[in-house]
């Protein structure tokens, strides 16, 4: 079973690793401590808690698109027709093209929180090489 620990935890989740001792410490997310003392959380218990935060999240509003990265907008750059987009999405960059017009009605300028919404039929999944060397 893939374990990981409370750093590590908080880093795939995007908060801080206090915030994931006070989640354990309240029982909202479980854990257990290793042989160091260590406190280790299940690969399924966090793929669990993680699907429930982001449900919590994206329960307003109907879409087919399931892809949601609330973040805030570092650059826009706009041409005449058209503008490209960044969000920073925790340690995520998200890009998109759009029309001017659709950036200027939606006013996104730099330091507006923004959610990318995307659906794509063609996602590439990789596996980190240090994630192959984790306990299991």
């Amino acid at each position: 079973m893939t374990t990981f620990r409370i750093s590590e935890a908080a880093a795939l989740l995007g908060v801080s690793p206090d915030t994931v001792r006070r989640w354990v410490d309240v029982g909202r997310l479980p854990a257990r401590r290793d042989e160091h003392g260590h406190r280790m959380v299940a690969g399924a218990d966090l793929a669990a808690f993680a699907r429930s935060q982001i449900e919590a999240e994206n329960g307003s509003g109907h879409s087919s698109a399931r892809n949601r990265f609330r973040g805030i907008v570092t650059e826009v750059i706009k041409d005449a027709v058209m503008a490209q987009v960044e969000i920073a999405a925790g340690p995520y960059r998200v890009v998109s093209l759009m029309s001017r017009q659709a950036a200027d009605e939606l006013g996104l300028e730099v330091g507006v929180v923004a959610v990318a919404v995307i659906k794509s039929t063609n996602v590439v999944v990789e596996i980190p090489d240090h994630a192959r060397t984790v306990s299991q």
